[in-house]
C-alpha cells in the first residue's frame, strides 16, 4: 500500500478478517468512505504486536479474527456527516440501543480524530481454533453501550473471563486496551502517534507525507 502502511494478512499469517467498514455489517449501514477492499491494514509495527498475539493466543487455543485496524480520515469524516443525519432506527437496537447517533462521539465509542487513522490500533476477537467459532465476549463489535466496557456488569462469567484472556494476551504483546470497548488496542509503542493518515484502503498509491 505505501511504505509503512501494510496489508496485515501479507504480515502476519494464520489470522482471520473480517473488515467490517468495507462492508454492510456496521453501524452505518453500509461501506465506509476509504474502505476500497475487505482487508485489514496497519503499519508494519502493528503487524510485528500482531504476530505476538496470534502466538500468545494460539498457546490458549485461541485465533485472532481482526474487525478494523487502519481506518483512513475519511472515513471517520463520514461517521461525523453520519452522525448528522436523522435517526432512521436501522442500526440503532444493535449498535447504539440507549444513546442518539449525536452522542456516540461525547460518549467515547467514535472520535473525530481517530486513533485508528495512525495506523497502530486494531479492533478484534478471538475464536476457538478447534471449532472456528467466536468466543463469547457478551456483545458484538461496535455496540455502543456501558456493556461493552472493560469490567461491565451484566455479562456473564464466561464472557468476563473471555474478556480478560484477549487483553491479557494483547498487553502481553506491547497493546494498551481501551477501557469503553473490549475489542479496542493500540500499541503502546506506536511509531506516528501524532499523524492521522488520509490514505485509502486498498490504494496501490500515495506516500507516508500525504499525511494530514
Amino acid at each position: 500500500m505505501t511504505d509503512d502502511l501494510v496489508f496485515v494478512d501479507e504480515h502476519v499469517t494464520g489470522i482471520r478478517w473480517d473488515a467490517k467498514y468495507a462492508t454492510w455489517d456496521n453501524f452505518t449501514r453500509g461501506p465506509v468512505d476509504g474502505y476500497l477492499v475487505n482487508r485489514i491494514v496497519g503499519t508494519t509495527a502493528l503487524c510485528a504486536a500482531l504476530e505476538e498475539a496470534r502466538d500468545g493466543a494460539a498457546s490458549l487455543g485461541y485465533g485472532l479474527l481482526l474487525w478494523d485496524g487502519y481506518r483512513p480520515q475519511r472515513a471517520v469524516d463520514h461517521f461525523v456527516r453520519w452522525s448528522r443525519e436523522p435517526e432512521d432506527g436501522l442500526a440503532k437496537e444493535r449498535h447504539h440501543p440507549h444513546i442518539d447517533r449525536a452522542q456516540m462521539f461525547e460518549h467515547g465509542y467514535v472520535a473525530t480524530r481517530s486513533g485508528h487513522s495512525r495506523g497502530s490500533t486494531v479492533d478484534l476477537t478471538l475464536y476457538h481454533v478447534s471449532t472456528g467459532e467466536l468466543v463469547s465476549m457478551g456483545g458484538h463489535h461496535d455496540l455502543m453501550d456501558p456493556v461493552s466496557h472493560h469490567g461491565a456488569e451484566g455479562i456473564s462469567p464466561r464472557a468476563t473471563a473471555n474478556r480478560q484472556h484477549l487483553r491479557r494476551i494483547m498487553e502481553s504483546s506491547g497493546f494498551v486496551a481501551y477501557e469503553r470497548e473490549w475489542w479496542h488496542y493500540t500499541l503502546k509503542d506506536e511509531p506516528y502517534p501524532d499523524t492521522y493518515f488520509d490514505v485509502p484502503v486498498g490504494s496501490v498509491v500515495g506516500v507516508l507525507g500525504g499525511a494530514s
